[in-house]
C-alpha cells in the first residue's frame, strides 16, 4: 500500500460505504450468481456505483481515497444511550453474506476498505476530513446522509452519488434552513427516528431552524425556553432539555478518533485492472467485466477468475454470523 502525507492542493475522497451498500441493495431486484446461487445483488450494485464514481464523476482525481464502513453495532454511543438505534431491524438475510464480499470488492478496486471497532463510519470520515482539511487539502465526502452535513465547510464538500450533486453550505441551508455549523443543534432538537435519537417532542426541522435563527444555538434556546410564547412548545423544551443535550452528544461526530490507518496510507494506489477483472469474473458480473476490460485494455478472456471468490458461497456461509455485525444498522 502506498503512503504519502496529505499536503495543500491534494484532494481526499471519502466514500460512505454503508450508504453505498444499502442504496445498491434496495435499488435493484434480488440477484444471485448463476453458478451457485450466491446472493450478489448488493455487490453488483456497489461495484457499478464505485466504477461510475471513478470513471464518470467529472471532478478532480483524488490523491487519497478510501471507502469507510461501519464495523459493528457496539459503539461509544450505545454506552451513552442504551436505546441508540434500538429500533433497527436485522439486515435482510440475503444481504448478510454480501458484507464481506463488498469489502473484498473495494480492495479489488485497489481502494482501502476502512472500519474500526467502537466507532461508526461517520466518525472515521469526520476525523479523516478534519486532518485533511487542516493539511490544506480539498475533501469530498461521497454520500448524502444528513449526519455528515455538519462536516461541510472549510474545504469539505459532499457529493450525492445518485443525483451527482455537490452539497455545500448553500445546499444545506436550502434544505434545512440552517448552515452546516448549526446542523448538530438542529438534529438535537428534531431527534432522529431512524437512529432512535429522542430530540424534543413536537419540534420538526422547520421549527428547529426558526428557533435557532432566533436564539442562535441550543444552549441559548434552552436557557430562554421559559420565554417561548407557544405553550406546548415551551413545555416540551423545558421538559426535554436533558434529552436535547443527550441528543446533541449522540449526533455529534467524533473528529478525533485514534485512527488505525493513518491518513497518508489512503494515497491512491496504481490500479490493478487484472485483479479487478479477476474479481468481477468470479462474481460473474459479465457486463461490468466487459466495461472494465474495455476501459483498461485488459484481455478479459486471458484473466483467470479469482479462485477464492469462486468458492465465496461456502466461505460466506461460514462467515455469515460474523458478517451480520458490520453495517447491519446502517440506514
Amino acid at each position: 500500500m502506498p503512503s504519502r502525507d496529505v499536503a495543500k492542493g491534494d484532494h481526499v475522497v471519502l466514500v460512505d460505504g454503508s450508504s453505498y451498500i444499502f442504496r445498491a441493495f434496495h435499488a435493484l431486484p434480488p440477484l444471485t450468481r448463476p453458478s451457485d446461487g450466491l446472493p450478489v445483488g448488493a455487490v453488483s450494485g456497489f461495484c457499478n456505483m464505485l466504477w461510475k464514481l471513478l470513471r464518470d464523476a467529472g471532478w478532480v482525481d483524488p490523491t487519497h481515497l478510501a471507502v469507510v464502513f461501519d464495523k459493528s453495532e457496539t459503539t461509544f454511543r450505545k454506552d451513552l444511550y442504551a436505546d441508540y438505534k434500538a429500533n433497527r431491524s436485522e439486515p435482510p438475510e440475503d444481504l448478510i453474506p454480501q458484507f464481506p464480499l463488498i469489502r473484498t470488492a473495494t480492495r479489488a478496486f485497489s481502494i482501502p476498505a476502512l472500519e474500526q471497532g467502537g466507532y461508526e463510519a461517520d466518525d472515521l470520515i469526520a476525523t479523516y476530513a478534519r486532518l485533511a482539511a487542516e493539511a490544506g487539502a480539498e475533501v469530498t465526502i461521497v454520500g448524502s446522509d444528513k449526519d455528515l452535513f455538519q462536516l461541510i465547510g472549510g474545504g469539505v464538500v459532499m457529493l450525492d452519488p445518485v443525483k451527482d450533486k455537490r452539497i455545500g453550505p448553500d445546499e444545506v441551508f436550502e434544505k434545512f434552513g440552517v448552515g452546516p455549523d448549526k446542523m448538530i443543534d438542529l438534529q438535537a432538537l428534531t431527534g432522529d427516528s431512524v437512529d432512535n435519537i429522542p430530540g424534543v417532542p413536537g419540534i420538526g426541522a422547520k421549527t428547529a431552524a426558526q428557533l435557532l435563527a432566533e436564539y442562535g444555538d441550543l444552549e441559548t434556546l434552552l436557557a430562554h425556553a421559559s420565554e417561548i410564547k407557544q405553550p406546548k412548545r415551551r413545555e416540551n423544551l423545558l421538559a426535554s432539555a436533558d434529552l436535547a443535550r443527550l441528543s446533541k452528544t449522540l449526533v455529534t461526530l467524533d473528529r478525533n478518533v485514534p485512527l488505525d490507518t493513518p491518513l497518508g496510507d489512503l494515497a491512491v494506489e496504481a490500479p490493478n485492472p487484472a485483479r479487478l477483472v479477476a474479481f468481477l469474473k468470479a462474481m460473474e458480473f459479465s457486463t461490468l467485466t466487459r466495461r472494465v476490460a474495455d476501459a483498461t485494455g485488459v484481455d478479459a478472456a486471458a484473466v483467470t477468475p479469482d479462485a477464492d471468490m469462486m468458492s465465496a458461497k461456502r466461505a460466506a456461509g461460514v462467515d455469515a454470523a460474523q458478517a451480520a455485525g458490520p453495517d447491519a444498522n446502517a440506514p
